[in-house]
Order: C-alpha cells, then structure tokens, then sequence
C-alpha cells in the first residue's frame, strides 16, 4: 500500500470537510498523534483504523483506499510537478514534492525536499528502512547520530534511517536535495 498516497488522501478529504485533526480524532477515537503520524506518513493505520478514520470522514473504506495498491509500470513527473506537502509541521518546516505519488505500489519513495536555511527540523528522528540522499543545490549537514556530515552539490549519502538523523542548512540559501527512503514507511 502507498502510505504516501493514502496519507495525502487523508488530509485532502479532511481539510476538505472543513475538519482539524482534533475534530477527527474525536469523530474517529483516535488520537491526534497518531492521526498527525498517519497524515504524515510515519504509521501505517490497522485496517480498524482505516475503517474508523472512513467513517469520521464521511466516506467508504473502499473510497478511502481506491487506488493505493495500483501498479503503473511508467510514471513520469514533469520537472516542477508533483504534489508538495508539508511533513511533521510545524516541527519542520522542509517542504517534501513526490516524486512519484501515482505509483501507489513501491519499494521506494523518491522526494525532492527544499530544505530552508537554518534549523528546519526541531530533532533528529528514526525511521524504519534506508535512505538515499543527493544535495541536487546549495549545501547541507546531515546530522547523523552524534556525527555531522557537510554535504555539497552533488554529495551523496546512504544511510540506515532507523538512527535518529536529520538536516540542517547553513548556507545563506534554500538547499534542494533528492531523498529516496525504502522501508515500511513507503
């Protein structure tokens, strides 16, 4: 299942009730910290949960997930192009494009992240699974555990996410840096 799709459909068709997540946390039963990590793609909800999060929504299950476990064999993003969300705000302020949010079924989640100057993340975080990182413009530190890693345009990294890690930007702009993270969390 992509937990990207299903995490951006739940936002969409939230904010399109007009709901805050305290409301469908109370409508659904469940908490708002695991309603913020289902929208931010950092849990994968029970099929209970799923049903609960439908029916606080005003839809059917089937409505809810239609679509997440397609498999197109090509997808192409013109450059520019693909979703943008905010992840984990206001604890971060990264901005995230999918870069390939209609192949519902992956192995892996490509994301072009514009990483603003400063401390965009408040703390390091784990996640399951790996990721890839390439500074594609501007510079960054990759916090790694008790280590920091000044990466440059062109600068690559492969890390094993389940170590707490995070960026972090001190140049005087923007940074763009492509992120593909595999794991449970796709």
């Amino acid at each position: 299942m992509n937990l990207v799709f299903l995490a951006q459909r739940i936002r969409e068709i939230r904010k399109k009730r007009g709901l805050t997540l305290g409301q469908l946390a109370e409508r659904s039963q469940l908490t708002q910290s695991v309603l913020s990590k289902v929208e931010n793609f950092r849990v994968t909800p029970s099929l209970a949960a799923l049903g609960r999060i439908a029916e606080a929504l005003g839809v059917t299950f089937s409505e809810l997930v239609e679509g997440v476990d397609e498999k197109k064999k090509v997808v192409i993003v013109p450059a520019g192009e693909g979703p943008v969300f905010d992840r984990d705000r206001p604890k971060s302020s990264i901005v995230y494009r999918s870069l390939a949010s209609t192949r519902h079924a992956k192995l892996m989640e490509p994301l072009l992240l514009e990483v603003p100057r400063g401390e965009p993340r408040k703390e390091a975080l784990p996640h399951e699974g790996e990721e890839f990182l390439m500074v594609i413009d501007g510079a960054v530190e990759l916090e790694y555990g008790e280590e920091r890693y000044c990466l440059k345009k062109g600068d690559c990294a492969y890390i094993d996410a389940t170590e707490k890690h995070r960026l972090l930007n001190s140049g005087p702009k923007a940074a763009q840096v492509l992120c593909v993270f595999s794991g449970d969390n796709v």
